[in-house]
């Protein structure tokens, strides 16, 4: 018996040995084959998504917030810059032409003095809306196809407000002369602008010295500045690409000439690289308009209509493929087709109309609109914050709603140009 039991203990003693040995590492020649040994997979944990940060800004205002109603007898104020100066102590000294100068001074505004004009607006209770959200089409009881100011639903004691901006194409001209040269989508999944330094010629990404990275942190620190989300509207010619990628074509490079496949290979890489810049840009509230291809004067003798038939067809093959339909013409040099006489519809603005465009924006001292009561259009004007008006005596009038000049403009780093009347 006392054998029996011997035998019993150094079986189990036996049994316990063994897994233990099957547990030790297999020699390299074992080949693996035993499926006991195979080890289990790891299961990689469900990455937690990154919160939007804009999605706070489009969801600020619920929609019984919006007690206001802004009619269409009210006025909507619509605000357009150029790309600002980021760099102004470069740009206003020896290493730009002194005509150079004056052009900038006159049309552009830095970086400091938008920050300063965006808090201005705001302390004023102005809210960001989408121009597309102001005007609509609609169909007459006779069938015919008109436009209409809609009634906004705004936060009581709040203003509308519509911003856009001129030419942010990154022109060569810019990056020589003290501006930003191209936006990018950082590795945080946000819009960044790249720079060079013109003093040290280092390049950088930054969100303090460019028009569109302001206003987006602008909105993100005071989500209430915005309607749904709203921020502006880019006006885009073609002729140099788009947001600093140069995706325009080359017509003189024919299809059989050695050159073109290199040029499509470089052409093609700069489309792709825009794309999801484009993407991101709509992602927060950025809508996009035509400035025509070509930066092209409407209103000149010079420009026929055949002129804008080629132009308008290559904004939409280079610019429009890109950035998705628009139904906003803004005039360059604020020209109208057929002139003053807004009341007119001339064959130029009949073909620009039928390629789709509605609202037709141009430059004055007020945000006027005018609805064409014999073509499916509305024409309006914006004010342009600038060096001219910065510096106008008489502008002060019409610009004080928004800000005091004065106060706006910075005499330190502008040139001593004094006051206009």
């Amino acid at each position: 018996m006392a054998m029996l039991r011997r035998f019993a203990a150094l079986s189990l003693a036996l049994l316990m040995v063994l897994p233990l040995a099957a547990c030790q590492d297999k020699p390299a020649g074992d080949g693996g084959n035993n499926p006991d040994a195979q080890a289990t997979p790891t299961v990689e944990p469900t990455p937690t998504p990154t919160p939007d940060p804009y999605e706070a800004v489009r969801t600020y205002w619920s929609e019984d917030q919006l007690t206001q109603a802004w009619g269409p007898n009210q006025v909507v104020e619509h605000l357009f810059f150029h790309p600002v100066i980021a760099y102004p102590e470069f740009t206003f000294s020896s290493a730009v032409p002194e005509n150079r100068q004056k052009g900038l001074d006159d049309w552009m505004v830095t970086a400091d003095e938008f920050k300063a004009i965006l808090q201005s607006v705001y302390d004023q209770g102005y809210i960001l809306v989408r121009m597309e959200d102001v005007w609509s089409e609609y169909t007459t009881d006779d069938g015919q196809q008109r436009m209409q100011r809609n009634t906004l639903m705004l936060p009581e004691g709040k203003k509308p407000l519509v911003i856009s901006f001129d030419d942010v194409n990154y022109y060569e001209y810019m990056l020589e002369e003290g501006f930003t040269s191209k936006l990018v989508l950082g590795d945080d999944g946000q819009i960044w602008a790249e720079t060079r330094d013109p003093y040290t010629g280092e390049v950088s990404l930054t969100r303090d010295l460019d028009a569109t990275t302001i206003l987006d942190d602008f909105v993100l620190e005071h989500p209430d500045f915005s309607l749904n989300g709203a921020k502006a509207i880019y006006s885009l010619t073609g002729y140099e690409g788009i947001l600093g990628y140069r995706t325009q074509n080359d017509i003189d490079i024919a299809a059989d000439d050695p050159a073109r496949p290199a040029f499509d290979a470089k052409r093609q890489a700069e489309i792709e690289a825009v794309k999801p810049v484009i993407a991101r840009l709509k992602e927060t509230g950025w809508t996009f308009g035509s400035h025509t291809w070509g930066h092209i004067n409407l209103d000149s003798p010079k420009v026929d209509l055949a002129w804008i038939q080629r132009d308008t067809v290559r904004w939409a093959e280079e610019v429009g493929s890109l950035v998705g339909p628009t139904n906003i013409l803004f005039y360059p040099h604020g020209a109208r087709p057929d002139g003053d006489d807004w009341h007119s519809t001339g064959p130029k603005f009949q073909y620009l109309q039928s390629q789709g465009f509605r609202i037709f924006a141009s430059v004055g001292i007020n945000s006027f609109s005018y609805i064409k009561n014999d073509i499916c259009a509305v024409i309006c004007d914006r004010l342009h914050p600038d060096g001219t008006t910065l510096r106008s005596v008489r502008a002060r009038e019409w610009y004080k709603q928004f800000y005091d000049p004065t106060q706006i403009i910075d005499l330190t780093v502008r040139p001593d140009y004094g006051w206009y009347k």
